[in-house]
């Protein structure tokens, strides 16, 4: 039996308040729902060959076994927008280290024009790319990115 499933398989992974996307401060954040967004993201990646799989949790420790559990289930690369998490959470920075499969970090506003503790990221010095300030196309440049590593192996 064959299967007809994309070589590669991207988790789309997204943190605290991103649910709140189109409703939480659209004059920084948009319109645009999460709902929409993931929609956007799962067609670009049948446009590039790979599927993509969308979660988002607003807890720490749900993120951290998902991201964990990754490579086990298949996935070959992640997507992840860590939300709050960025700034603090260092079980979410080593699960990523400890995982073998390339971790792009997205986020929709730039966060070195914002608040002085949103410039440092305790996740970003362990993923394989950083994406920040260009709205909800970061979303598609980081599917991208995480695609062209998984690709160069």
């Amino acid at each position: 039996m064959t299967t007809d499933r994309p070589a590669h398989q991207v988790l789309l992974l997204n943190g605290p308040n991103l649910n709140l996307l189109g409703t939480r401060d659209p004059d920084r954040y948009g319109t645009t729902t999460l709902t929409q967004v993931e929609a956007e993201v799962v067609a670009l990646g049948g446009e590039l060959g790979v599927e993509v799989t969308c979660r988002q949790s607003n807890h720490e420790g749900v993120l951290v076994d998902a991201v964990q559990q990754a490579p086990t289930d298949g996935f070959t690369g992640i997507v992840l927008n860590p939300g709050a998490f960025t700034h603090y959470s260092y079980a979410l920075r080593d699960a990523i280290d400890a995982v073998p499969v390339p971790c792009v970090e997205v986020h929709l506003s730039n966060v070195h024009a914002r608040e002085e503790f949103r410039h440092t990221s305790v996740t970003a010095p362990v993923t394989a790319g950083f994406i920040s300030g260009c709205g909800t196309a970061g979303y598609g440049l980081a599917l991208r990115a995480v695609l062209g590593r998984i690709r160069q192996g």
